[in-house]
């Protein structure tokens, strides 16, 4: 999951070198923290919210194909 919201998100970025994602994992949660540049925090979010959105969704489908549960945040 960790490689898909990385892949997405420097799709996204002007600045890919600077997008980081860590992963925090317990038995059946994963927890994503999604770090980009502060230019390009709008791109990553997108008007009101829909590419971020889109983003929590797939990762959430895969999420669910382990059995797991996935909470993403992102920060500049």
């Amino acid at each position: 999951m960790k490689e898909l919201v990385e892949i997405l998100a420097k799709a996204l970025v002007d600045h890919s070198d600077q997008v980081l994602v860590a992963q925090s994992e317990t038995d059946k949660t994963v927890h994503l923290q999604l770090t980009v540049a502060p230019e390009d925090m709008g791109k990553v979010i997108g008007k009101q919210g829909k590419i971020a959105n889109a983003i929590r969704t797939l990762v959430k489908a895969a999420a669910v194909k382990d059995g797991r549960r996935v909470h993403m945040d992102i920060d500049q």
